[in-house]
């Protein structure tokens, strides 16, 4: 790491050896990552219970090359078990940034929205109304949740596209939600 680890504790006290702990498994988060420039480890007890006890959150914040991945886990009782679990998740969210700096992880590209222009319910298909004003084309097999019979002229979708035999073709279709209260007035 290029800049120092550091360790802040809020609402509890924890020992020496619950930050060896920490700078232990700081310390091998360097294993995952050659771009990893700094870590901040945020030991949190913010309510007290009188049944359960101490509860302890672990919040880790991880500065790396172009990115700030960040970790908080679920309350735990066990300190070292907060630990444990936020490292682990750090670990993971590190192994999926040098994946994708490596072009490893294939990204999905957003659905495009559309609406229907052209439907043909007897034959099964129908044509969409791209954003950029082409068309495409859809079976009634790649519209999901069996709603190709809901879809009407002028129905606004969602879309998955792909390259067909005859040109660009849908091959996931989704009616789009309407927005309900104040979103859908904003």
């Amino acid at each position: 790491m290029k800049l120092p680890l550091q360790i802040t504790v809020r609402n509890a006290s924890v020992s020496e050896v619950v930050k060896d702990e920490i700078r232990e498994r700081a310390d091998k988060l360097e294993q995952f990552s050659n771009n990893l420039m700094g870590c901040r480890v945020t030991v949190d007890s913010p309510h007290r219970h009188h049944h359960q006890g101490v509860r302890y959150t672990v919040q880790i914040d991880i500065t790396v090359r172009g990115a700030e991945l960040v970790v908080k886990r679920q309350p735990h009782e066990d300190i070292y078990v907060a630990i444990r679990d936020a490292f682990d998740a750090a670990r993971r969210q590190l192994e999926v940034y040098e994946r994708r700096l490596r072009g490893d992880v294939k990204i999905h590209e957003a659905p495009s929205q559309a609406r229907v222009i052209k439907l043909f319910s007897e034959e099964g298909y129908g044509f969409l109304e791209a954003p950029n004003g082409y068309e495409v084309y859809f079976h009634r097999n790649s519209v999901l949740g069996g709603a190709f019979d809901r879809l009407t002229i002028g129905t606004e979708v969602r879309f998955v596209e792909e390259e067909g035999e005859k040109g660009p073709q849908a091959s996931t279709v989704e009616i789009a939600r309407k927005r309900r209260g104040r979103e859908a007035r904003a």
